[in-house]
């Protein structure tokens, strides 16, 4: 049986209409995909603890409700789903108005048992988190470069961004712990780069 907290049934209840499916969604996958997690209520809102440390936290807002892993800053990303600008109220998925604007649950759930391998080895957060080491450079790396040099169409947009959209860019890609999971993120990368879309475009609504 999953180890429940009733504050947290309570937190569900009084939440908007909106909401309440959607956490509960949410607490139903993170039981699925972490059986050993233990809830309970910190800083105002749900966590979800596991071996020790935290593992991922949910909340609801009057407009939107979030989803955040503790995390998040040093999680792989394979899909490039991961909001990890600040600790804001948006969470690891953006603002979430509806069940479709998260992540596929079969996404979710990997990504959970990511953060719970995290939390088996015992790494924690580092004093200085890599992304702020990023943006002091904001230079763009020799591989996006020469992926730049060959797709005129992104160049131009790349261009034509903001520093800041530019490095949001670099940062996520810089961040990649291995070449295959850089290589992914360069091909999504340009794609979107190509359409004129910003690093985070799904939530800016």
């Amino acid at each position: 049986m999953p180890k429940t907290d009733e504050r947290i049934d309570l937190y569900i209840a009084k939440s908007a209409d909106f909401a309440q499916p959607i956490l509960s969604h949410l607490r139903k996958l993170v039981h699925v995909a972490c059986p050993a997690c233990e809830e309970t209520i910190k800083w105002g809102f749900p966590h979800f603890d596991y071996n020790g440390a935290i593992l991922c936290s949910m909340a609801s807002f009057k407009q939107h409700c979030s989803f955040g892993f503790f995390k998040a800053t040093l999680m792989e990303d394979p899909h490039g789903v991961l909001n990890t600008i600040g600790k804001t109220s948006m969470g690891s998925f953006g603002k979430v108005t509806s069940r479709d604007d998260l992540p596929s649950d079969k996404i979710i759930k990997e990504y959970i048992k990511e953060a719970m391998k995290l939390n088996d080895a015992g790494i924690k957060m580092p004093v200085a988190p890599k992304k702020a080491q990023a943006k002091k450079s904001g230079k763009t790396p020799p591989y996006l470069a020469t992926a730049l040099k060959g797709n005129k169409k992104a160049a131009a947009a790349f261009e034509a961004f903001s520093p800041s959209a530019r490095n949001e860019y670099i940062e996520w890609l810089e961040e990649a712990k291995t070449e295959a999971t850089r290589d992914k993120r360069l091909a999504t990368a340009m794609e979107w780069i190509s359409e004129g879309k910003s690093r985070h475009w799904k939530y800016k609504k």
